[in-house]
């Protein structure tokens, strides 16, 4: 699995940070999902592997124009481009009304149908409404209300029912010669051989592969309610918009969340890897509040994995639940390397 960040600055833009965009996909696939769609997102997109053409769904964590005011946008250049696919856009009720009278507004006619499902079209029954959505079959997604102004939820992201595998070792070692037979047996179907052998495929299946299982999650004051939906995650993306200290100056209104509250929450969950977002514009990288005092926070609350986020950062996540840069992954999860000019570290 791949995350490409898109922008990880929280309000508003800073000469190096997009406001909140963030890219999903499967190693090697061409589909895309998005979370979130700040205005200049797509200007992001641009410079990244990733095609408009390709993406197969949009969920919006909540409407706060730090988050959505780049999806009227990013529809017009999609109709543009020629896209005729139906897209999923995934988000608060409100948002539908909002996109349509845009819209209207600007005569924007789409060549394309757009598929309207809320966050809790994800939960219970209605989960299965999905199968008639194009999203990625590959991804089952599910929502969790979260703590902030205007209603917001965070999205898991879960690998589909994975396959077993055939031992074809072992398989070709007991003299079973390769043939449909072999299909049989990788879908758990008992086969006799052609000299009268039985073969029970459950001796020569392996065991599945672990379903990895990312969740990004929108504004929130309240790390933990994310208990459920980020127990057994490989990846917590979440938001880190202050330090404790100046969280403290500022008060409770803006319901967000400092490094040090998340980092904690991340610690006591067993979360592997916490990637960090949406930070305040007052950080920079050097200066009075210099990004080091939200990574030394974290640091002092979370023994895993710890990525402070950097716009058109790539990361890979491998099978074994490890979480690297693209360019460092190990050789048999790297991936096309992108063709961004990211800014320094």
């Amino acid at each position: 699995m791949e995350i490409i960040v898109l922008g990880t600055s929280a309000g508003t833009p800073t000469r190096q940070r997009n406001m909140s965009g963030l890219a999903l996909r499967l190693r090697g696939a061409k589909q895309w999902v998005l979370v979130d769609c700040a205005e200049g997102t797509q200007h992001r997109i641009l410079r990244t592997p990733l095609s408009v053409m390709s993406l197969r769904a949009v969920f919006i964590t909540h409407l706060h124009g730090d988050h959505c005011y780049g999806l009227p946008g990013l529809l017009a250049s999609a109709a543009m481009a020629g896209r005729s696919d139906a897209l999923t856009v995934v988000g608060p009720p409100p948002l539908r009304g909002m996109i349509e009278a845009i819209m209207v507004a600007s005569q924007l006619s789409l060549p394309f149908p757009l598929v309207w499902l809320t966050p809790s079209d994800l939960a219970g029954d209605s989960a299965g409404d999905l199968a008639n959505a194009p999203l990625m079959p590959e991804l089952a997604v599910d929502a969790t209300a979260l703590s902030h102004g205007l209603p917001c939820w965070a999205y898991g992201f879960t690998e589909a029912a994975m396959a077993r595998h055939l031992d074809t070792e072992k398989l070709r070692a007991d003299a079973v010669p390769a043939s449909p037979l072999w299909g049989d047996l990788q879908k758990g179907r008992d086969v006799t051989l052609a000299d009268g052998r039985f073969i029970k495929a459950t001796d020569y299946l392996m065991p599945p592969r672990r379903a990895r299982r990312i969740v990004v999650a929108g504004d929130n004051d309240r790390p933990e309610l994310l208990a459920t939906a980020a127990h057994g995650a490989d990846v917590l993306v979440h938001e880190a918009t202050y330090t404790e200290d100046v969280l403290q100056k500022i008060g409770p209104g803006p319901q967000h969340t400092s490094a040090m509250r998340v980092a904690r929450f991340a610690e006591e969950a067993g979360v592997r890897n916490l990637v960090l977002t949406h930070f305040s514009p007052r950080y920079q990288d050097h200066g009075a509040l210099p990004m080091a005092l939200l990574e030394d926070e974290a640091r002092a609350q979370y023994n895993g994995n710890l990525i402070l986020a950097r716009d058109l950062d790539h990361y890979v996540l491998d099978r074994s639940g490890a979480l690297a840069h693209a360019e460092q992954a190990p050789t048999g999860a790297r991936t096309a390397p992108s063709t961004s000019d990211r800014q320094p570290r």
